[in-house]
């Protein structure tokens, strides 16, 4: 089956020799596609909200609220899905060194 979902929009806002730092707006119905971070991640929401998160190990729910970070380590590889109404908005930065 093809994946008839549109892209969330994702703006890298810094890029050096260290850190991205990337803006990604998902309104309604959009997604990353699937990816694996190859750098340690920092997600700072934006905005408060439900992202549905496809991963070889199932589907689950991440709950986001403005302002509360939250960290990842490499090698995390899924689908980030807006399954909902409302625009979901954060920051992600990854370091690289």
């Amino acid at each position: 089956m093809t994946d008839t979902r549109e892209s969330a929009i994702a703006t890298v806002q810094a890029d050096d020799e260290r850190f991205i730092v990337t803006e990604w707006r998902f309104p309604p119905g959009t997604h990353t596609g699937w990816h694996r971070h190859h750098y340690p991640y920092v997600v700072v929401p934006m905005t408060t909200g439900r992202l549905l998160l496809e991963s070889a190990d199932g589907a689950k729910y991440n709950e986001l609220v403005a302002g509360r970070s939250y960290a990842r380590d490499a090698g995390v590889e899924h689908d980030v899905i807006n399954d909902g109404a409302d625009e979901i908005v954060f920051i992600e930065i990854e370091r690289k060194s």
